[in-house]
């Protein structure tokens, strides 16, 4: 991915982080992105640690809010002069049962996971149509596919993640830019760990591999998505799930 450059929404920590460490190994400037400089910082230090091929360039940016996002994107093609890749990773949850779920609890998830990744997709696309080249991945999730009890916003917001994604694979492909869906199963990151040993014991029964995922095991797929042996990919929902939809 030398001379690639990709934007990764989320990336302070988690599944982000690692997808933005995997694509920095391949030789990508990773444009890193969340609220958390710090944390951003941190990884950017760790790249240059490893002596890794490619850059990481942590940047501040809150998703949620929609008069950020076209600046920043603009802010990034000046500086880089393209974008090659997106990588929509920023994501929140606010479990509840629908009953006793409220307004800001709904539209506080959809806003993060679905409205931010149109708006980043919007700005990004048009990039990406100029340059006749693009590559965007959408991370949803395995309870956008088949529900999870709970999570109705968390999953609505996945699901939406999903169409969307399909939709635009169809408006862009002749501009050779594709976009797919990336959906973890249930994966060890700070989100998955406040879930109580119970929990985590029975979602483990329902996985064939027997075990949760790692981060590394989802930028794994990311990066093959948003490298050249996938040109043939788009519209596509890859689970990495451990088996859990099957």
């Amino acid at each position: 991915m030398k001379d690639k450059v990709a934007i990764v929404t989320g990336g302070s920590r988690g599944i982000g982080r690692a997808i933005c460490l995997k694509l920095a190994s391949q030789g990508a400037t990773v444009v890193a992105c969340a609220r958390d400089v710090a944390k951003l910082a941190d990884l950017a230090e760790e790249a240059a640690k490893r002596e890794l091929p490619g850059v990481i360039d942590p940047q501040s940016l809150d998703v949620a809010d929609r008069a950020a996002i076209e600046p920043f994107v603009d802010a990034t093609t000046e500086r880089h002069g393209r974008v090659d890749i997106l990588v929509n990773n920023a994501g929140i949850t606010r479990d509840g049962l629908c009953m006793n779920m409220d307004d800001d609890e709904f539209d506080d998830v959809i806003t993060t996971n679905l409205r931010a990744a149109f708006w980043m997709c919007r700005s990004v696309s048009r990039v990406m149509i100029r340059q006749r080249y693009g590559r965007i991945i959408n991370i949803a999730s395995v309870s956008g596919v088949m529900g999870t009890a709970g999570q109705t916003n968390y999953a609505a917001s996945k699901a939406g993640l999903i169409g969307l994604t399909k939709s635009l694979a169809k408006e862009v492909g002749r501009r050779k830019v594709t976009c797919n869906v990336v959906a973890p199963g249930f994966v060890t990151t700070d989100m998955t760990a406040k879930l109580p040993d119970k929990v985590k014991d029975s979602v483990k029964t329902l996985v064939p591999l027997a075990r949760f995922g790692q981060p590394e095991e989802i930028a794994g797929a990311v990066a093959f998505l948003a490298g050249d042996e996938a040109s043939y990919i788009t519209g596509q929902v890859i689970l990495v799930d451990g088996g859990m939809r099957m």
